[in-house]
């Protein structure tokens, strides 16, 4: 199904940024939160897919990181949306892994309702002392 460029930045908006949706109903739309929460990167060692049946990270000390529904943590521009500041994760104490795609869930961990995925621009090897982090704009997802 497709959807027209302004539906489609106004439901990002809503999802990524908590901002209200209008003319969905009557003028004044699909309110937002009246609390933004956080969403949470994940990291992938495989493509999470639309099913979210991926391979999260594991390696040791791993955690998904929080992300505020507002400007300050995601960027949206028409239909692509980015992380606006830099993401850091846990430094690994342990187990490598070889991680290829990030996700955006609901939940800290686990479980949470996949949001949004994409390909990193090249595998990241993460061993053991080593701290993956993103540059802003570098998590970058696209609305088909």
């Amino acid at each position: 199904m497709s959807k027209s460029n302004l539906h489609e930045t106004a439901y990002l908006k809503l999802v990524f940024q908590n901002v209200a949706m209008a003319n969905i109903g009557d003028a004044s739309g699909i309110q937002p939160s009246a609390t933004a929460g956080s969403l949470y990167l994940a990291l992938y060692k495989t493509d999470p897919t639309d099913a979210d049946s991926g391979n999260e990270a594991n390696y040791t000390s791993y955690a998904r990181v929080a992300v505020v529904r507002s400007a300050a943590g995601f960027t949206v521009s028409g239909a692509t949306v980015e992380n606006t500041a830099t993401a850091t994760f846990p430094t690994s104490t342990g187990v490598s892994n070889v991680l290829t795609h990030f996700g955006i869930k609901t939940a800290a961990f686990p479980g949470g309702d996949l949001v949004g995925s994409g390909a990193l621009t090249s595998n990241l090897t993460v061993e053991n002392g080593d701290t993956p982090k993103f540059d802003a704009g570098a998590l970058v997802v696209t609305e088909t």
